[in-house]
């Protein structure tokens, strides 16, 4: 059935993908940052599998903390009702029960930061995952911008902070080819966090990292579609 996304897939992806990288571009910074993304990717499918996991050590402790608490607030009311003819007058019952219903609100917070204990424990770590993945992909856009297929049209006269362009119509279009796949990859990644943690907090923070590599990817194909037009005999 494909209706999931299988981590080790894209495990092998992220690998043939380092593979093509270095054997076109060996030793270039783009096959150290293929070599990066892969180990994120193998760590990331660890991660998806804890975050898919449930922690029954915690849903065990916050369950029996929330049941004592409201043994506590029943054992307080029916106290209260027992001894509701000590108070001596109807001042002093309505400082009883305020009492009672601020302690009735106090555990009711605590049981709600028990109940949400595990999904904010898996939240912090889908985020700060992801904040790497967000960092990962400017760090392929970093590459690509002095990428710039204008200049094998029509070269202009460098100035001393010119960057040096050694590639090839093909080799260029392959260049931002791979940072499309490697920005490809990252989206997967990030999707595979949200495959089976539903979260609202970090569904939108993985739907950030898709806008945004989506966007950069975009701004590749544009320059691949101008080499391909300008030069189709180079491509």
């Amino acid at each position: 059935m494909y209706r999931s996304l299988d981590a080790n897939r894209i495990i092998d992806t992220a690998e043939q993908l380092g593979k093509r990288i270095t054997e076109r571009f060996p030793a270039s910074s783009l096959s150290k940052v293929a070599g990066e993304l892969l180990s994120e990717v193998r760590q990331a499918a660890d991660t998806a599998k804890w975050l898919s996991a449930p922690h029954r050590n915690i849903r065990i402790v916050s369950g029996v903390v929330v049941v004592l608490l409201f043994a506590l607030v029943i054992s307080t009311l029916l106290l209260l009702n027992r001894r509701v003819e000590l108070f001596s007058s109807v001042s002093d019952f309505l400082q009883g029960l305020d009492a009672a219903v601020n302690e009735l609100v106090l555990i009711g917070a605590a049981s709600y930061f028990l109940l949400n204990w595990e999904s904010r424990r898996k939240r912090k770590r889908a985020l700060r995952a992801l904040h790497v993945l967000r960092s990962m992909a400017h760090i392929v856009d970093m590459h690509q911008l002095t990428k710039d297929p204008e200049r094998l049209m029509g070269p202009g006269q460098n100035t001393p902070s010119s960057p040096v362009r050694k590639l090839t119509a093909f080799e260029l279009t392959r260049y931002l080819d791979y940072c499309s796949e490697m920005l490809s990859v990252i989206s997967k990644v990030a999707a595979l966090y949200v495959q089976e943690f539903d979260d609202p907090v970090t569904l939108a923070a993985v739907n950030e990292v898709e806008n945004l590599t989506g966007s950069l990817s975009q701004k590749m194909w544009q320059k691949i579609i101008i080499l391909d037009r300008a030069l189709p005999e180079s491509s």
